[in-house]
């Protein structure tokens, strides 16, 4: 399934992958340091939800609390526990 997450307090203002059960692929960022961010697109390739949220979570871009990482960890969550919760 295709996910969409709207970010928050980022360069980035979406996050756009595909979720199977946990495994997360095809991850892009719309806006944001683009290289940087293709290059831990391809790093997390076939990830699992578990996995990005104990590298990413809680990681932050200068002053501010979040960071495009951070913010993917939330969102493969999110998209996670919606698609449990649709089963």
């Amino acid at each position: 399934m295709r996910y969409e997450y709207k970010t928050e307090n980022t360069c980035s203002q979406i996050i756009s992958f595909d979720i199977n059960e946990n495994i997360i692929t095809n991850i892009e960022f719309y806006g944001g340091c683009n290289g940087n961010l293709k290059a831990i697109a391809k790093l997390l390739e076939g990830s699992t939800v578990e996995e990005i949220e104990e590298k990413l979570l809680g990681n932050t871009c200068g002053r501010r609390p979040t960071s495009c990482t951070d913010q993917l960890a939330k969102a493969v969550r999110t998209a996670y526990e919606e698609t449990k919760n649709n089963n």
